[in-house]
């Protein structure tokens, strides 16, 4: 008998557990979770225009089980959203979310990526439970296939209401401070002036983009002084003849 089980039939409170979810579907659901992890990571990194402190007190992750049971125990009450958001937290790593050891917190934001297998279960079950028991403000879910996305905000702490896209089809994460959109057939983050949240590698393509056109300028700026230069001697020349 494992130690997990033992702890379980004596009714110990397990400590320090391992996520037990199961691989995800395909590559598209892989290649979603790894770029909204690392486009908020970028995001909320450290620097004057962050939201205060928000860097060291968020945990993200994505296909992570989270362990909510009243008796404490591994063997009952967990659900493994495909990526969600805790605020106010310690920044660090972690096996699993195990909500008796994080001071009875939940995620304040969810998003499922749906699949054929998990779609029924996503817009259903999951969706009573984050608003029933997790009370999760924000629960979204988005298909990678078929683009289906919706979000829903927890009206009156008491059930999930619809919310309503922008002109732009984006809609709105008042946890995140940020939109949520499809890009390219990707659903990304938005900042509030519509600009795409990029991934660390997207961002240090811009630089480089950024660094040629200076580059570029500059280089056309020296060519022109270097021109108005040589036209100037040109015309002092004949003068002086």
């Amino acid at each position: 008998m494992v130690l997990s089980e033992q702890l379980d039939e004596l009714g110990l409170p397990p400590t320090d557990l391992w996520s037990d979810e199961p691989p995800l579907e395909t590559e598209r659901h892989l290649r979603q979770i790894i770029l909204f992890l690392a486009s908020l990571e970028w995001w909320w990194r450290d620097r004057p225009d962050a939201p205060p402190n928000r860097r060291s007190n968020f945990f993200a992750a994505g296909n992570l089980s989270i362990y909510y049971s009243l008796r404490q125990r591994r063997s009952e009450d967990f659900r493994g959203p495909d990526f969600f958001v805790v605020l106010d937290v310690e920044y660090k790593e972690r096996k699993s979310w195990t909500v008796w050891e994080e001071e009875g917190k939940y995620p304040n934001f969810i998003l499922e990526i749906l699949s054929d297998s998990t779609a029924k279960t996503d817009r259903g079950l999951k969706k009573q439970i984050y608003q029933d028991i997790f009370r999760t403000p924000e629960y979204f879910w988005f298909d990678p296939f078929s683009f289906e996305f919706k979000g829903f905000r927890l009206k009156d702490a008491r059930h999930y209401e619809e919310l309503e896209p922008n002109e732009q089809g984006w809609l709105w994460s008042q946890q995140l401070e940020l939109y949520l959109g499809i890009v390219d057939e990707r659903l990304r983050f938005l900042t509030p002036e519509g600009e795409v949240v990029p991934a660390p590698n997207e961002a240090a393509m811009q630089e480089r983009q950024r660094a040629e056109r200076a580059e570029a300028l500059l280089a056309a700026e020296r060519e022109r002084s270097q021109a108005l230069e040589a036209r100037l001697r040109e015309v002092e020349g004949r003068d002086e003849g």
